[in-house]
């Protein structure tokens, strides 16, 4: 099998996600990072996923308003601009931590240099970045904006926004939009999951640089049973010396020396 990057691809295993792999405890950290990965992952992908259906039938809006009457404009890329920006945070959000749950999950005793552990923290402290700006954005706008149509009179406004097939799906008061208003109660749950994320992915390196990937009990039983040597027989027992176990004086002071 391949190796790119020092991972060897065999490694990608359908067994590794049984649950006596991917919650065990060998690993420092190991079940409390897939949680919170999932956890920021989730939140962030399903806020984009809601925000994406909304925005759509605001863009359908600006459509159909311009085709039924060419004079009218509909005024909504605050919302539509507002959550754009959102779906760019859920697929960052996605793919930074769920690099990392599957480099870990797959690989956890891999080798990294010192300039990818640097990318690793950079990148999620830009997720933190990215998620808070979108949620504090995605809350202003839904709360404070609503769209509004010109050129032409407001009855002829609630006229064309009747005919379109977005009545009631794209209104133009934004916080009456229930799929808005669900997104941005998805991504405040992302944002926190996402600071734990980030506090995890620095905890967990530094933890690496230090004594390695493996977690305290795990390292105490490796000490507590060290390898055998090639012969069979064990270190601490290989190293008592052969003379001292066969000669029954040898460990005697000479003066006291049996006759």
């Amino acid at each position: 099998m391949a190796v790119i990057w020092g991972l060897d691809l065999k490694e990608i295993q359908w067994g590794k996600f049984k649950n006596s792999n991917m919650w065990n405890t060998t690993y420092h950290l190991r079940r409390t990072k897939f949680i919170v990965y999932q956890l920021a992952m989730i939140f962030c992908v399903v806020s984009e996923s809601l925000g994406t259906a909304a925005l759509s039938d605001y863009l359908d809006q600006q459509d159909d308003v311009a085709r039924l009457n060419p004079n009218a404009e509909v005024h909504n890329n605050d919302f539509v601009g507002a959550f754009s920006y959102n779906i760019f945070v859920g697929v960052y959000v996605a793919t930074i931590f769920g690099a990392a749950f599957f480099f870990d999950l797959f690989w956890p005793e891999r080798q990294e240099s010192k300039a990818v552990k640097i990318a690793w923290r950079v990148c999620s402290v830009l997720a933190v970045i990215f998620v808070a700006s979108s949620a504090i954005l995605l809350t202003v706008i839904l709360f404070t904006h609503h769209a509004f149509i010109t050129g032409l009179a407001p009855e002829e406004g609630d006229r064309l926004l009747e005919e379109t097939h977005t009545t009631g799906q794209s209104p133009l008061s934004y916080r009456t939009n229930g799929r808005g208003i669900a997104s941005v109660a998805f991504i405040w749950p992302g944002f926190l999951a996402t600071i734990g994320s980030c506090i995890l992915m620095f905890y967990s390196l530094a933890h690496i640089d230090q004594l390695g990937p493996f977690s305290t009990h795990a390292r105490n039983e490796k000490s507590a049973y060290p390898p055998s040597t090639t012969d069979g027989t064990d270190r601490n027992e290989s190293a008592v010396p052969t003379n001292a176990a066969e000669e029954p004086n040898a460990n005697l002071h000479p003066g006291f020396e049996h006759a």
